[in-house]
């Protein structure tokens, strides 16, 4: 099930996407997954949303990134994906956004349900 996740300290809408899904898969506050993304964006020279970006800071933190399968590429959503796994913390990324699945729920600012999933990190080693 979707539910609504806005934490912007300002109460922005904005684009940031990998702000809320790192602080929400982390348990980090906005800020704090701002600044950790910033960080890494500037010693990567990239920017924060690039997936190399995402992907060290998941790796840091004990995640693996899984591939989903392209049996399907059409068929598979964010919310099919949720119902799968209805036990433990993701990031699954769509290749334009990325959102947290926690718990068979995913956690974003708008109902990303019907996005089409390309990969996901986990902690849990398949």
């Amino acid at each position: 099930m979707w539910r609504i996740y806005r934490n912007n300290p300002a109460g922005r809408s904005v684009e940031d996407c990998t702000v809320r899904a790192l602080s929400k898969a982390l348990n980090l506050s906005w800020d704090e997954a701002h600044y950790e993304l910033s960080e890494a964006s500037r010693d990567m020279a990239t920017m924060m949303h690039d997936n190399s970006v995402i992907g060290a800071i998941l790796r840091k933190n004990g995640f693996y990134r899984y591939a989903i399968s392209n049996m399907c590429p059409d068929c598979y959503t964010v919310r099919e994906f949720a119902e799968d796994h209805p036990v433990g913390t993701y990031v699954v990324g769509t290749g334009t956004h990325v959102v947290t699945v926690k718990d068979g729920d995913w956690y974003d600012s708008w109902d990303s349900g019907n996005e089409i999933p390309v990969y996901y990190w986990s902690r849990k080693v398949k």
